[in-house]
């Protein structure tokens, strides 16, 4: 193997403001994930791939399929759907959950249960979107599943719509917070309603349950969450000078430490950590020395952008280098994977990206094979 000197990662470093000794930030929550809304960069990760009760954060994929259907066009705002006595009475006035007090037997606006759904937690108004857009809630579940799967939220597991404790419905914080950024891209007309700080129904005003809008500057969203089994959490996300960044944690053990930590996380997204941008899409970060080719050595350039983030602290002793099987043998095919740049450090989890042939390299005429057999012949193959 040979490494070589990313010299124009380092040089990108040299342009990084010094770290400060401040204390690298540590979540009170015991599951807890901060990331980059634009990159999809993990910032900060406190056990956020472990499987928890999501509460009413899971409502985030409810939405995600009611949104789904607007776009389509099967569904619009004046669609109505009748509220079912099973849903009034598991979901609705007669139970103690978060409800819209929706009326037996009404028909209901698809608007207005959605900002039900959105604004106050409703569960009745998830339940009966569910069933007017799948016919059942199991059918609308098996929805949400198969949507989880195909954006890649592998530790999502869901039993009904609402986020009430059940022992198999569980999701990673690090899947929620990347399910409101799929949701924040996608529909940015539907998130706006996450902002929205009460919603009136039936003569009846209820707010927002989120602790952060008017609390902290930017904060757009976007759903919090409490069942005895997940404690209370919050998916947040707020905007500053035109930078994302989102949220998720659970498992605090009042309202108000869920306040406290939310405005912590948030502020840490923005003052503790950055993204450092390293290459463009494209970009040669390295020559690597071809055997027996038409040229001496081949470009290795990147794919996509690399990027990554740092924390307070996490730039001392960082350092990248290329590293690729030496010498590669002719012919390469332009866009053949050849190496990998790693990224590691004291204080930074290891990360390599792969690198790849920028140009296609023929291999050397006969005479120039021949000479380098004769190379190995005498020089015992050295």
């Amino acid at each position: 193997m040979k490494a070589l000197g990313a010299l124009g990662f380092l040089a990108a470093l040299s342009m990084v403001a010094p770290a400060s000794a401040q204390t690298a930030f540590e979540s009170a929550a015991p599951n807890a994930v901060i990331l980059d809304a634009q990159t999809g960069i993990t910032l900060y990760c406190r056990e956020c791939d472990a499987p928890v009760a999501p509460a009413s954060m899971s409502k985030l994929m409810t939405m995600l399929i009611v949104a789904e259907e607007l776009q389509s066009g099967r569904i619009n705002e004046n669609t109505e759907f009748v509220v079912s006595e099973r849903v009034w009475r598991a979901h609705g006035a007669m139970s103690d959950n978060s409800h819209m007090f929706l009326a037996v037997n009404s028909r209901v606006r698809v608007g207005d249960l959605v900002r039900g759904a959105i604004i106050v937690s409703a569960n009745d108004a998830c339940v009966v979107l569910a069933e007017g857009i799948a016919g059942s809630e199991d059918a609308f579940v098996a929805r949400m599943n198969r949507r989880a799967r195909e954006l890649g939220l592998r530790t999502a597991r869901f039993r009904n719509v609402t986020g009430l404790d059940d022992p198999d419905q569980v999701i990673s914080v690090r899947d929620l917070a990347r399910l409101a950024r799929h949701m924040i891209a996608a529909y940015p007309d539907l998130y706006r309603l996450y902002s929205q700080r009460d919603f009136t129904y039936n003569n009846r005003t209820q707010p927002n349950r989120n602790p952060l809008l008017g609390a902290f500057e930017g904060a757009d969203g976007v759903k919090t969450g409490h069942t005895a089994a997940s404690g209370y959490g919050l998916i947040g996300s707020a905007v500053r000078d035109g930078q994302r960044r989102i949220v998720a944690f659970r498992g605090m053990a009042t309202m108000a430490a869920r306040a406290t930590e939310a405005e912590r996380l948030l502020r840490a997204a923005f003052y503790d950590f950055q993204i450092q941008s390293l290459y463009p899409a494209n970009a040669e970060v390295a020559q690597a020395d071809v055997w027996l080719g038409g040229r001496a050595t081949v470009p290795l350039v990147t794919r996509a952008p690399i990027a990554i983030g740092l924390g307070v602290g996490q730039r001392e002793g960082l350092s990248a280098r290329v590293v690729y099987q030496r010498p590669i043998p002719a012919p390469i095919a332009e866009g053949d994977e050849l190496g990998r740049l790693v990224i590691e450090g004291p204080h930074f989890a290891r990360r390599e990206y792969p690198l790849y042939a920028g140009r296609r390299i023929g291999r050397a005429n006969w005479f120039a094979r021949a000479w380098a057999g004769l190379g190995d012949l005498f020089g015992g193959g050295q």
